[in-house]
């Protein structure tokens, strides 16, 4: 019962998995299985770069709007969908 109190559930491209809290999006993606957060114009998986928003390679959309993952903290029924159109 303890793992449950320490972990939060989301959903990520409309899978359902429980992360820890206090991680970032970006950290969530990574700890799931599948660190890119979009694929580039070429088709390339995307990953976060730098760590603080700058280099906006960790664009995602969460809950309908889009986000920079390696800014945002995990909260409780977030949807999170990796861009595929970039």
């Amino acid at each position: 019962m303890k793992e449950r109190q320490n972990t939060l559930a989301l959903s990520i491209d409309g899978k359902p998995y429980r992360v820890p809290v206090g991680i970032s999006v970006a950290a969530a993606l990574s700890l799931c299985g599948g660190d890119h957060c979009r694929l580039s114009i070429s088709r390339q998986p995307r990953a976060p770069f730098c760590g603080m928003g700058v280099c906006q390679e960790c664009r995602v959309t969460i809950n309908g709007l889009r986000r920079l993952a390696c800014q945002t903290l995990c909260q409780s029924g977030m949807r999170i969908e990796r861009s595929d159109d970039e």
